[in-house]
């Protein structure tokens, strides 16, 4: 998920140079992530940074050391730290005139530029799926391990045009819905 974060952020901000993940040294899935963007952002040409917080608290000395970095794009790691706080996020991120992206909706409703990540209705039915397999009988550690499949591009046009982006033609095309 990480490198496609990445791949349309690029898109979205052709011009950045200088891009940010954003990550909570607490979650285990931190440095894979990292190592992932890493290599993508070499492939891209792209200058990158690892910006961690690990709490609330943590946020406005994050985007302000990104600012001192004049971070030009962010990828907001998948955490629940972040889910949390999708609204301020996107706050944060528009008072620093900065595209990010996050994985879930919330976020580009609250005014953040894009999502793109699974939708927790889905996630919701493989728990029910999965609830109602365990009712029956079967042992947990039999049943298989399930993943979202279906993947939500969301985007954000007035915060685009606020950041004086064009979306490409391409992502209206893919994007599962734009937010007027």
């Amino acid at each position: 998920m990480g490198q496609k974060h990445l791949e349309i952020l690029h898109e979205l901000a052709p011009t950045a140079r200088r891009i940010s993940l954003l990550v909570n040294p607490n979650n285990p899935n931190t440095e894979p992530l990292a190592r992932e963007l890493a290599a993508a952002a070499r492939n891209l040409g792209l200058e990158f940074h690892v910006l961690h917080a690990g709490a609330e608290r943590d946020l406005n000395t994050v985007f302000a050391r990104m600012s001192e970095l004049r971070i030009e794009g962010l990828v907001i790691g998948v955490d629940p730290l972040f889910n949390s706080q999708a609204q301020r996020l996107a706050k944060l991120a528009a008072d620093h005139s900065l595209p990010a992206i996050h994985a879930i909706r919330q976020f580009v409703a609250a005014g953040g530029l894009a999502s793109y990540g699974g939708g927790p209705i889905d996630a919701y039915r493989l728990v029910g799926v999965y609830c109602g397999r365990i009712l029956k009988g079967e042992k947990p550690a039999d049943l298989p391990v399930q993943q979202v499949t279906k993947f939500n591009l969301v985007i954000n046009r007035k915060t685009a045009n606020a950041l004086g982006l064009s979306i490409p033609a391409q992502l209206y095309i893919f994007a599962d819905e734009v937010i007027e």
